[in-house]
């Protein structure tokens, strides 16, 4: 902390303050609420004065500090905003007026969301009964630095500026990750519409030698008790994303068992549909995945492979006019969204030649890939914008900005 400034008690600059009112049936109370880890305070559902429980309401004003006993050392203290203004809490959150001429209350705003006065609302619950809850009189023991009111006015303008410019930059990095991530489909709906060949059904390119389209085993023939931590991998429709397989959470089961269920493994290109969820939501299985075998939520589709490309199938499905069209008529007035075998044989396609087919699907997987790089550089740079309002605050109340 800057060595010309004070360093007080809470106590000496706010003032615990109720505005006391008994809950009348009929009435409608704006509620508030306080978020954890200093995000502030928010306005919770209305409550009519005839359901709450508590005896006594008590009003919040803005600028008013608030306090969550349980929660704020967890950061569940934060300045009430003028948009909350004549809100109601119960008496789980006390209040307290702050003394304008010592503290701005947008100084306090700024310091409830450092660690360090986290750090001192955990201290201050310590050793208090029920759940930790900080009692009024503890909280008022917190000490914050206090430079005079216009250096707080100059620094939470200058905490302002920056975190305005912190806000615009994310925006601009949400909006331009937005746009990267909608290009694909885009190029790929244009180079689809293109494909003038005659429309064909799935179903017509299928490999007749591997039983084509195929549904996995029911449940009862693959019980919980026999899954296994090692041995053959086996899909569920959390795997299926069109993004491909998604292995953070696979199920095993033992060789014997599933040499038993070999009809039901999928080989590399095959594509695999989720037969419930998001309509359409498939994947084209990858070379680590060859021999595993699907769940009875999954619908495989072994393609020939010597008339079409796989992937060109997929981003078929994921960007023709002619398969988003279909997939809405057939759900149209289904109690459960989902695909079944005959809608999946059903899928509308235009195959040009192959030559044609690998030409597309390069162009598209290249401006994926390049999408997906800018989405991990994207990624990396939000981590970055994520730490520089903590530096900021933290610099800021050592006086240092």
């Amino acid at each position: 902390m800057k060595k010309e400034w004070s360093e007080v008690r809470l106590g000496e600059v706010v003032t615990p303050v109720e505005r006391p009112e008994v809950p009348r049936p009929g009435t409608v109370y704006r509620q508030i609420g306080v978020k954890l880890w200093g995000v502030g305070a928010y306005e919770r559902k209305q409550l009519d004065g005839g359901a709450t429980k508590y005896a006594t309401l008590f009003r919040a004003e803005a600028g008013d500090v608030i306090v969550n006993k349980i929660w704020a050392r967890n950061g569940s203290v934060a300045v009430v905003p003028d948009a909350l203004a004549g809100c109601y809490g119960s008496g789980e959150f006390p209040i307290f007026s702050p003394d304008r001429i010592k503290l701005d209350p947008r100084w306090i705003h700024w310091l409830t969301k450092t660690p360090e006065f986290w750090a001192q609302c955990d201290e201050k619950s310590q050793g208090t009964s029920g759940q930790n809850r900080i009692r009024p009189e503890r909280f008022l023991e917190i000490r914050i630095p206090l430079p005079p009111l216009v250096e707080q006015r100059r620094v939470v303008a200058r905490i302002e500026d920056l975190a305005a410019q912190i806000h615009e930059a994310r925006s601009l990095r949400q909006q331009a990750e937005r746009e990267a991530a909608a290009l694909p489909l885009s190029v790929a709906h244009s180079m689809l519409a293109a494909v003038d060949s005659l429309r064909t059904r799935l179903g017509d390119w299928v490999d007749t030698a591997r039983e084509g389209i195929q549904t996995g085993p029911f449940g009862a023939q693959l019980n919980s008790s026999e899954f296994t931590e090692i041995g053959t991998p086996v899909l569920t429709i959390g795997n299926v994303q069109y993004g491909g397989l998604d292995t953070a959470n696979l199920r095993f089961i033992s060789e014997m068992k599933a040499a038993q269920l070999a009809r039901y493994q999928v080989s590399e290109g095959d594509i695999l549909f989720a037969r419930m969820g998001t309509v359409g939501r498939c994947c084209v299985v990858p070379s680590s995945a060859h021999g595993w075998l699907i769940n009875y939520h999954i619908i495989r589709v072994a393609l020939d492979k010597q008339r079409i490309d796989p992937q060109f199938v997929h981003w078929t499905i994921r960007a023709s006019t002619d398969v988003e069209c279909y997939l809405q008529e057939r759900i149209r007035g289904a109690t459960r969204e989902g695909v079944n075998s005959e809608i999946v044989a059903g899928l509308p396609c235009r195959v040009p030649p192959l030559s044609e087919q690998r030409r597309i699907v390069a162009e598209l997987d290249a401006l994926q890939a390049e999408t997906n790089r800018l989405k991990r550089s994207q990624g990396e740079s939000a981590g970055e914008l994520d730490t520089l309002l903590p530096a900021i605050l933290d610099r800021a109340f050592k006086g240092e900005l």
